[in-house]
């Protein structure tokens, strides 16, 4: 390893401080330098010319230590319910809409209503982008600690949907409360969704934990 190399990685030692994943980010770290040195041809290799070179592939030791600290501020468990939370809303939302759409005469609710179900495909798309985000964001805060909070926060968020997807299989729901949704093309559309849903997000969080180097 280069003189650059040490000094880029014994800054950023000293600059984590005591953060309880000093050693694994070191670790981390120490690879990507390893990867990098395999791949970059230096004309001059001088310390400065490959210490600014690291600095701008990895960031600065100031930029990653000050990173890696505020991701202490977001613990696995707050994010876990937040996302679980939103996803929930969502749901909550959706009963409520179509509760008051089939039971009030309320010109807001029907216009809500039908804008919904005139676009069930952008929906479904930007349901499938929630899920990729959820992967992403945890990918991105929290590196290779993600993998296993990324299992545990799916398992607890796609409740819901599972409930939802049993409802409607085993015809528990009213059906014309869901018309013109739910089709039998609308229903193994949703079906096959949920099935991907946890590859998507783990996609995302590949996704983040590149984009956190």
């Amino acid at each position: 390893m280069r003189r650059a190399e040490e000094d880029y990685l014994s800054q950023l030692d000293r600059l984590l401080g005591a953060h309880p994943d000093k050693a694994a980010i070191m670790k981390e770290y120490k690879l990507h330098i390893s990867e990098m040195a395999c791949d970059i041809i230096y004309e001059d290799e001088s310390p400065d010319l490959i210490y600014k070179e690291l600095s701008m592939r990895l960031g600065t030791p100031e930029e990653v230590a000050v990173s890696w600290k505020q991701e202490l501020t977001l613990t696995p468990r707050k994010t876990r319910w937040i996302f679980a939370g939103i996803n929930l809303s969502l749901f909550i939302s959706g009963i409520l809409l179509t509760f008051i759409n089939h039971t009030y005469d309320w010109n807001w609710a029907k216009e809500i209503w039908s804008l919904l179900t005139s676009i069930p495909v952008l929906l479904m798309a930007i349901y499938i982008g929630f899920w990729v985000l959820l992967g992403y964001e945890i990918g991105k805060e929290f590196g290779h600690q993600g993998k296993k909070l990324i299992k545990k926060t799916f398992l607890i968020t796609v409740i819901p949907n599972i409930i939802l997807m049993y409802l409607v299989i085993f015809n528990l729901v009213p059906d014309q409360w869901f018309d013109p949704l739910l089709d039998k093309p609308f229903i193994i559309a949703c079906v096959f969704c949920t099935f991907i849903l946890y590859p998507v997000s783990f996609a995302g969080y590949l996704w983040g934990k590149k984009a956190s180097l």
